[in-house]
């Protein structure tokens, strides 16, 4: 999953600036966490020991993706980041969360 590996290096910055420009920290720390879990967990998941493992895995990614939207929301609403620069952040992170339901869903099909 190249675009999550791409996108959790997209975060990874937007977390120095964070922590350096804005002095926030806990929102910070928790999208590089959210937000580094998704491609972490799906990288795992081709390497899962069975079909069900596999699933478990994208399961997981689904809701770090969830869970980084979130964040991502937060910190437009707040002015943390711009508008552009969350709307630039959030298709990325939506673009990836429609791959795993896809991915989701032709795993389950072919259970």
């Amino acid at each position: 999953m190249d675009k999550s590996l791409l996108f959790a290096a997209r975060i990874v910055k937007l977390n120095k600036y964070l922590t350096k420009e804005q002095r926030e920290t806990i929102i910070a720390k928790q999208i590089i966490r959210s937000a580094t879990s998704i491609g972490a967990n799906a990288n795992e998941a081709i390497y899962g020991i069975s079909k069900a493992d596999f699933i478990a895995k994208l399961q997981i990614s689904l809701k770090e993706t969830a869970e980084t939207e979130y964040w991502l929301r937060l910190l437009v609403l707040s002015e943390c980041i711009t508008e552009q620069e969350g709307e630039s952040l959030l298709a990325e992170c939506l673009g990836i969360k429609k791959i795993l339901v896809s991915t989701l869903n032709t795993a389950k099909e072919n259970k």
